[in-house]
């Protein structure tokens, strides 16, 4: 299987930034879409952006203009650049990717999950 491990989460003020980093270990065969997801308390897990393996970008709404989403594919790592944060952008941030198989089945992994708190 793959492992997922996110980094970069903590407490900031309104308007500052953060850069979350996720790096995928273990038994890789050919990582494909990666993204980021996030869920804040009582409300659904939601996309927050994703990115494929040649670069291709999608953001949600709420967070376009601000995030950037990157990828290494050299280092199996997939980045999200947080500017201008809002307090509406706290929650616990995942990281997700498609791994496939030799025979090109693919998986989905999550990561543990990173904090981000956003707050005045």
């Amino acid at each position: 299987q793959v492992r997922l491990a996110e980094s970069g989460g903590g407490l900031v003020r309104p308007g500052e930034s953060l850069r979350l980093s996720c790096v995928a270990s273990g038994n890789i065969f050919s990582l494909n879409g990666m993204g980021w997801f996030r869920q804040a308390p009582g409300k659904q897990r939601e996309l927050v952006a994703s990115i494929t393996v040649g670069g291709y970008t999608q953001y949600a709404d709420s967070v376009k203009g601000r995030f950037t989403i990157s990828r290494d594919n050299a280092k199996n790592a997939v980045y999200l650049q947080m500017n201008s944060l809002k307090s509406e952008d706290s929650a616990v941030y995942y990281c997700k990717a498609e791994d496939a198989d030799y025979f090109g089945r693919e998986s989905n992994y999550w990561g543990q999950g990173t904090q981000v708190t956003v707050s005045p």
